[in-house]
């Protein structure tokens, strides 16, 4: 059963917890979440799919778990999506309605209120395991956003993983404050807790406060959310008690794993996954945590990495090549793009990630970025954009780092880096050229006043490459 800890027979046997969920104030117990999710389940039974406007509310709970109960298709839409992306997930996904809490604009579909109080003790069959219990739409960098469809023991299959590699157990209080319509805040945070048993707190906004007062022992957070922790040490004190911080969606800069490490005597757990694969590689709760690494492929999972000509690269720690995941978690395709979907899956289900990466002896994989932007070719050398910016953040006057490859008449892409900071545009060449290879400098150093970031903190590299 996908949600295990809400089998009924759980909870009769004692699974009852009063804090199941705590998420806008409003805490829900095991019981609240079975009857206030199978009622629905009764509401929407028979349905396809329905979107979901997905804020952190109690009614974002109750719908995607009622529509899991009831094998109805959930398509969370983030609440701050702009009108045309909005009208584009609804077309594509084939939603029929809204559903929990309306949106401004509902597009003409008919909207379907969560009563919170309501209760329904009806019992439903377990949905077939290869039906679609989500559609997650991607970032959309490349067009408009595709739509990816999560089966159910997908799903199950990432979560039993993460938890064998986590030691992720009902005892567990995991707290994050992440949206509620991508893998990260979603899949892993309240449906990985539904399926553990452990209670779950949502903090709103994730802010150094709202962690450091949650006293969880298991938090997620994006890079942003961990640096601005890193930065405050009374909230980072305050999570010495935790057990595991787990880092993803985007590359934990290392000067602040290192003061993470300091601060709380916890080495941050990072990994590594996409829509399409949900997580598949990952550090381990009792493993080597090594800065700038994101471990071990998880149980199940297969890794490779491929040069230009489709061969296999070695696993020496320095070689650069394409990163391929292949496993039960992997997606079987894009909704309604066969196109794009052959692109990046082969017929023997390789995902090819699009990301550049290096393995060492040991298994242990290091992200060097996507190949798009963070693989770049200067002067006849394959430079990772990662190596540089991780060069960049040990100055003292680096608060952040961007490196992207820009078009050169003589080296074919010259490295350039974007610098938020004080530091001298020459200060900081001399000082990468002091710890990396020589064509690992950036030939240019720009001081600017922020990089550009979407919504889950990663740097928009193609747009930053655009700035003049």
């Amino acid at each position: 059963m996908l949600l295990a800890s809400l089998n009924p027979a759980a909870v009769a046997r004692g699974a009852e917890i009063a804090d199941a969920v705590d998420i806008d104030g409003v805490r829900l117990s095991r019981s609240d979440i079975v009857g206030g999710a199978t009622s629905v389940a009764e509401r929407v039974a028979g349905a396809e799919r329905v979107a979901v406007l997905a804020t952190p509310s109690p009614a974002t709970v109750l719908a995607i778990t009622g529509c899991l109960i009831a094998g109805v298709t959930a398509v969370p839409v983030p609440a701050d999506v702009g009108a045309a992306e909005r009208v584009h997930i609804l077309k594509d996904s084939g939603a029929r309605a809204w559903l929990g809490e309306k949106p401004d604009d509902t597009e003409g579909l008919p909207h379907i209120p969560v009563r919170l109080h309501a209760r329904s003790w009806h019992r439903y069959p377990e949905p077939p395991g290869d039906s679609t219990a989500l559609i997650l739409y991607t970032s959309g960098t490349t067009g408009a956003p595709k739509g990816v469809p999560i089966r159910r023991d997908a799903i199950a299959a990432d979560i039993d993983a993460l938890a064998e590699a986590w030691q992720w157990t009902p005892e567990d209080k995991l707290v994050h404050g992440l949206p509620l319509y991508h893998v990260h805040g979603l899949v892993l945070g309240l449906l990985g807790s539904l399926r553990i048993g452990n209670r779950f707190v949502h903090t709103g906004r994730p802010t150094p406060e709202a962690y450091a007062v949650a006293a969880g022992t298991l938090y997620f957070g994006v890079p942003t959310v961990w640096s601005r922790i890193a930065a405050d040490n009374s909230a980072a004190g305050a999570l010495s008690g935790a057990r595991l911080l787990v880092s993803g969606s985007a590359p934990l800069p290392v000067p602040v794993f290192e003061r993470l490490s300091d601060l709380t005597g916890i080495r941050p757990i990072e990994r590594y996954g996409a829509t399409e694969t949900l997580i598949t590689i990952s550090t381990r709760a009792d493993g080597e945590r090594r800065p700038g690494w994101v471990g071990l492929p998880l149980t199940g999972i297969e890794t490779r990495l491929l040069d230009d000509d489709g061969s296999e690269v070695p696993h020496d720690g320095e070689t650069i090549g394409r990163l391929e995941v292949r496993g039960p978690t992997v997606f079987d395709g894009y909704l309604n793009r066969p196109d794009a979907t052959a692109e990046v899956l082969s017929p023997d289900g390789w995902y090819h990630t699009g990301d550049v990466a290096v393995i060492d002896a040991d298994g242990m994989h290091r992200i060097v970025g996507r190949e798009s932007v963070d693989l770049i070719k200067t002067g006849g050398f394959r430079v990772g954009a990662q190596e540089v910016e991780t060069a960049l953040l040990g100055h003292p006057g680096v608060r952040e780092a961007a490196v992207v490859g820009v078009p050169d008449d003589d080296l074919g892409q010259r490295i350039v880096a974007y610098v938020v900071g004080d530091a001298r545009p020459e200060e900081l060449i001399d000082f990468v050229a002091q710890q990396l290879s020589a064509h690992k400098r950036p030939r240019e150093v720009r001081i600017v006043d922020a990089l550009p970031r979407n919504a889950m903190g990663k740097v928009l590299k193609k747009e930053l490459a655009q700035w003049d």
